[in-house]
C-alpha cells in the first residue's frame, strides 16, 4: 500500500504539492544572494512572477539588507521603488552592484496612487523589479498586484508593517523581518537579520532564520583589519 501512495504521490504535477514537504518551482526563482535562506524558499529563492510580501516592525527598515543582492542581479531593465518611506542612497546602492540609471523612484504618498503606480510599473516591458511600500491595501488589491505580476512574469515586493500579519493576503510568500537580537561575544551577529517565515509553500517553519547582513568579502576585510589592529597595538605596547 505505502510503494502504491508513493508512486502515485511521485506521478503528481509539480504544480501539485503536499504539505508536509517545501514545493519545488515550476516557475522561476532568483536566489536571495544568502543560503540559509534559500535553503528555506520554495525553489531556492524569490518566485518570478508572484507577489512577495516583506513585513517589518515600527520604525524598522531592513529591505535593502533582504532584497538588494537579488534587485542588483534581476537583470538590466528598472528597478521601481513605490512610496519608499527613505530616498535611496544611491552611492551605496550602486557599490552593492545595484547600478543607479536602473532605479526608479515614485514619490506617492496617497495609497491609491501608489497601487496604480504599481500595477503599472509591473505591466512595464522596461521594468525587471517592483518594490511598493503600501499601507494601508487590501486583500483584493494585492490579488491584481499578483495576477499582473504573473502575467508579465515580474520580480514584485510589497513592504507592509508587522500588524499586516492578521490581514489575509494572496502572497505565495510572506516574511517577517527585523534585526536581530545581539549575541554575547559574537559582534558580527549585531547587524544580522531575523526573519520568520509567515506563509510559504510547504511546511510552517518553526524557527527565526539568522541572516548575516554583511556580505562575505566585507566580514572577512573587516576581521582581517581588526586582527591587523590588535597586532599594531601589541607592538606599541612591546615597545613601552
Amino acid at each position: 500500500m505505502n510503494a502504491l501512495r508513493n508512486s502515485a504521490v511521485a506521478s503528481l504535477h509539480a504544480d501539485v504539492w503536499q504539505a508536509d514537504a517545501l514545493a519545488g518551482a515550476p516557475a522561476r526563482v532568483l536566489a536571495t544572494g544568502d543560503a540559509v535562506l534559500d535553503a528555506q524558499l520554495p525553489g531556492g529563492g524569490w518566485p518570478l512572477g508572484a507577489l512577495t510580501e516583506v513585513l517589518q516592525p515600527p520604525g524598522v527598515h531592513s529591505e535593502w539588507r533582504l532584497l538588494l543582492p537579488a534587485l542588483a542581479r534581476c537583470g538590466s531593465g528598472a528597478v521601481v521603488l513605490v512610496g519608499a518611506p527613505l530616498a535611496p542612497f544611491g552611492p551605496a546602492l550602486q557599490a552593492q552592484g545595484l547600478m543607479l540609471h536602473r532605479l526608479l523612484w515614485v514619490a506617492e504618498p496617497a495609497s491609491a496612487q501608489r497601487l496604480w503606480a504599481t500595477e503599472q510599473a509591473l505591466r512595464c516591458a522596461d521594468v525587471d523589479a517592483v518594490v511598493a511600500w503600501l499601507h494601508p491595501v487590501r486583500a483584493e488589491q494585492l490579488r491584481r498586484l499578483q495576477i499582473a505580476a504573473a502575467e508579465f512574469n515580474k520580480l514584485l515586493f510589497v513592504l507592509r508593517p508587522e500588524q499586516a500579519q492578521a490581514d489575509s493576503s494572496p502572497a505565495v510568500l510572506r516574511l517577517w523581518v527585523g534585526p536581530a537580537s545581539r549575541q554575547p561575544n559574537q559582534p558580527d551577529h549585531m547587524d544580522a537579520l531575523a526573519v520568520r517565515a509567515l506563509k510559504r509553500r510547504g511546511p510552517p517553519l518553526p524557527h527565526t532564520l539568522h541572516l548575516a547582513a554583511r556580505p562575505a568579502r566585507l566580514v572577512r576585510l573587516l576581521a582581517a583589519s581588526q586582527r591587523e589592529m590588535g597586532h599594531a597595538l601589541d607592538r606599541t605596547a612591546a615597545c613601552v
